[in-house]
This record gives structure tokens, C-alpha cells and sequence, in this order.
């Protein structure tokens, strides 16, 4: 009988979060102040973060310990399942074997609540009630509109204009928990309405989202606290949580993967599937490649320069060595709206620079045609994000197809598309447009790039 699911026993589940910053092949790059350019120090994050966290975010230790109601809260969805593709396999025709991480199946139906309940943990620790954040698609919102609602605390979601738009239900499912639900630019803070002056009718950015949820956290007197779904250290810290998970459920069938495959964006479920195997291939010299995959409308890693930028459009947020479009570029409205970052996570970025991690770019009507074929084969309906490393996971299984290797393929579904149905209907009726951003519109965004010289 063929095990479809490799499941792992809770009482094995990984304790203690990895960090990859020790495992660096070359000094972590630091982070700049935006008003000085000089290395932040934990006082400059205060404003917005709760200690507990900054000191996630600076620090070298190997692994992070999950505190026990952090567990006790993932123990309500983990440990996650890792399944075998079999009939994606049938389907191809390929000797590879897939496998995916199945992260649908938590409660905001995607890997984002991972980080959700542990920032919402040490923000209460801390006396801190009401956080504010952004988001993209709406996932990221989701998770932290649910964590908040386990710990009473309020909870103001700042949502890119044309997911707003484009994802109605994603809303109401944030306003079920008690969150508010503000479309970005808005008219509510100081930065929402000059954007709004100066981009007339914009659809919105991630990065003009983070600004006024940055706003409203600074100019609260401390009592409220900024949230941010990916690109930060302890982001990608919590979700390590995956690749953990799926090392030791692939190791007890005998199986270590070759290629492993994440979709980018801001780069938290990526670096949640891809950071523990990273680990391996620096430590053991493994051949093991590591594939991040980005939309072409939004190609940071494969067109952007690695610079530092600001992480949001309002020059607040400290700045970072990234691979960046400018922190002035505006995607245009894919439906893959948790892929519409102008940059990314410093330690993806440098890891991409050194060589460790490879980065790929597809275009949206191919992603949703392997969506749909992965949904007729396992039952699941993708998120748009996701279907990108479905897409990258299918085009590796045919090379082998046409190789004859025997590959392993893991990829991670970080969420399901049952909120982004307008997508798939758009995708029936040919509406999808694939974008191929010229120079002209990749130059401009690069304009906005701060000349800032690395700190000696």
C-alpha cells in the first residue's frame, strides 16, 4: 500500500528554531540605521519591536528554543504533513519522486501563523495589546488577525489596495477574529496620504503597506507594536519549523532530497523550507540544490541589484543588503500578491550572492496551469504564491522525465487558494496577463535606490 502522507509524531517534534546566521559562508552584512546609515542597535528597534524579539533578530546562536505556549499553540496544526506526489508523478510520467510540505492545513490555511503566534507571544509578554502590520495577498494578515485573537490583543491590517480589491473574503476572514481592515494607501496616516497624492490611483505596494503600518506603531507611544510576515531574521527563524519538520518525516522513509524548492517573496516560507538544508550543504558539502522562485512581474532576485534598500516605500524601516527593485517599484497586479516585494530577506539575498541558493523567475499563466494539474492530481487547490514552486517542482520532474534521473524533489505548499478563486476564474476566462517588465520600468524603480556605502 503506498503511504501517501509520512506523518511524525508530536512528542518528536523539533523544540528549538535554527538559525542560519552562524552558518553564514561570510559575515552576515549588518543593518543599517535610515537616518545615520550606521549599524542598528537594539534601542533603534524598540520603537516597533518587543525585546524578545530583537534579540531573536541579532542573535548568533545555532537554534532559538520554542517556549512552551508556542508549542502548545503549534501543536494545535504540527506537526504538518509531508506527502508523496504519486499521481502528480503518474501524471508527469518521471521517475523523480515528489514530495511537498503540506502547510495549507493550518488554521490561517497557509505557513504564516508559524511566526503569527510567536510574535504575538513575546509582544504580550512584553505588555503589548494592539499590533499593526500589512499585508499582501492576505495570508500574512490572516495569520496574525487568528494569533491575536488567542491572546485578546487587537490587531490593525494594513491591505495592499489590490488585494483588497481582488480578495474580498480574505477581509472578512480578518475581520471574523476582530481585526480592522484598512486598504493601503489609505487616508488613516500621514504617509498613506501623500502616497496617495503622489501615485494617483495606485494600486498599492507591500512596500507602501509596511510604511503605515510602521506609522501607526511609532507614533503610538509604545502602545502599539509593528508585526512583519517575512524578510527579518526571527521571521524566517520560526519557520525553520518546516524544513525541520520535513528532514526528519523524509529521513524516516529513507529519503533525502536533491532539489528542494520554495516560491519568494519576502522569503519566510522559502527560507522555512530551504534554511535546515542549507545547514547540511554547508556543514557536509552536500550537492543539494536550493531553489527560490519569484514571479517575472516582480523579479528581485533574478533583475534587481544586490544593494541596500529600504524595506518599505516611506524610508522607515532600517536599511538592508538585499536584492532590491527599488524601494519606489510598484509590481504590477498579479494575483500573487504575497509575491509583490520590491526586496527581499538579507540572509535569502546573501545567500543567493554567494551561490548557496539559486533564483528563478516565472510567469503566472504557466504557474496556474500547473496549479490546476497539481489540484486534479493530490485534491488541493494552491495558493497563486505557491503555485510558482509547484510550476519549478513539475519542470524539474519532466527534465528527469527527459534525464532518466532519479531524482528527489521537495517542495513546500505554503498555503491553499480557497480565498483566491477570482485568480483561478480569471485563469478559466484567459484574463491573465504574463508580464515581461522592460528596462525602462525596472530602471525607474532602480532609481530610488540609496547610494549607501557598506560600514568597514
Amino acid at each position: 500500500m503506498r503511504e501517501y502522507a509520512i506523518s511524525l509524531d508530536a512528542k518528536k517534534m523539533p523544540d528549538a528554531w535554527y538559525n542560519v546566521l552562524p552558518d553564514m559562508p561570510s559575515t552576515p552584512t549588518p543593518v543599517l540605521h535610515p537616518a545615520t546609515q550606521q549599524p542598528v542597535g537594539t534601542e533603534d528597534l524598540a520603537a516597533i519591536f518587543p525585546m524578545g524579539l530583537i534579540e531573536q533578530e541579532m542573535t548568533t546562536a545555532p537554534t532559538v528554543s520554542i517556549p512552551g505556549e508556542v508549542m502548545d499553540r503549534y501543536l494545535m496544526y504540527r506537526p504538518t504533513p509531508l506527502r508523496r506526489a504519486y499521481r502528480l508523478e503518474e501524471a508527469l510520467k518521471t521517475p523523480a519522486k515528489i514530495y511537498y510540505k503540506n502547510e495549507s492545513v493550518t488554521p490561517s490555511g497557509s505557513h504564516k501563523i508559524n511566526t503569527a503566534i510567536a510574535q504575538a507571544y513575546y509582544n504580550l509578554q512584553e505588555g503589548v495589546h494592539s499590533l499593526s502590520t500589512e499585508t499582501g495577498a492576505g495570508q500574512w494578515g490572516t495569520a496574525l488577525s487568528i494569533a491575536c485573537s488567542m491572546y485578546e490583543m487587537a490587531c490593525k491590517v494594513y491591505m495592499v489596495r489590490v488585494s483588497f480589491e481582488q480578495k474580498p473574503y480574505r477581509k472578512s476572514f480578518m475581520e471574523a477574529y476582530g481585526a480592522s481592515v484598512i486598504a493601503s494607501p489609505s487616508d488613516t496616516t500621514e504617509i498613506g496620504r501623500r502616497m496617495q497624492k503622489e501615485n494617483p490611483g495606485t494600486t498599492g505596494s507591500l512596500g507602501m503597506a509596511i510604511s503605515e503600518a510602521v506609522e501607526v506603531a511609532v507614533t503610538s507611544g509604545g502602545k502599539i507594536k509593528y508585526s512583519l510576515g517575512s524578510v527579518l531574521n526571527h521571521v524566517c527563524l520560526h519557520q525553520t519549523i518546516i524544513g525541520e519538520e520535513a528532514k526528519l518525516q523524509l529521513d524516516s522513509v529513507g529519503e533525502y532530497p536533491d532539489v528542494v524548492i520554495g516560491c519568494v517573496g519576502g522569503g519566510s516560507n522559502f527560507a522555512g523550507i530551504a534554511f535546515p538544508f542549507v545547514q547540511d550543504k554547508l556543514r557536509k558539502n552536500l550537492n543539494t540544490r536550493l531553489v527560490g522562485v519569484e514571479p517575472a512581474a516582480c523579479p528581485t532576485l533574478t533583475r534587481g541589484p544586490y544593494a541596500y534598500d529600504y524595506g518599505d516605500t516611506g524610508k522607515m524601516t532600517p536599511l538592508m543588503k538585499q536584492y532590491t527593485l527599488g524601494h519606489n517599484f510598484v509590481p504590477p497586479g498579479i494575483h500573487a500578491g504575497g509575491l509583490r516585494y520590491h526586496g527581499v530577506a538579507r540572509t535569502v539575498a546573501q545567500l543567493v550572492h554567494e551561490g548557496v541558493i539559486e533564483a528563478i523567475s516565472l510567469y503566472q499563466n504557466p504557474c496556474f496551469k500547473a496549479s490546476l494539474i497539481f489540484a486534479k492530481c493530490e485534491g488541493i487547490l494552491p495558493a497563486p504564491e505557491s503555485s510558482h514552486a509547484i510550476c519549478a517542482a513539475m519542470d524539474e520532474a519532466v527534465r528527469c522525465r527527459e534525464s532518466g534521473e532519479k531524482k528527489t524533489i521537495l517542495f513546500n505548499l505554503s498555503g491553499h487558494g480557497h480565498f483566491d478563486l477570482t485568480a483561478y476564474d480569471a485563469y478559466l476566462r484567459g484574463d491573465l496577463q504574463d508580464y515581461d517588465l522592460d528596462e525602462e520600468i525596472l530602471e525607474k524603480g532602480r532609481a530610488s535606490i540609496p547610494d549607501v556605502k557598506e560600514p568597514a
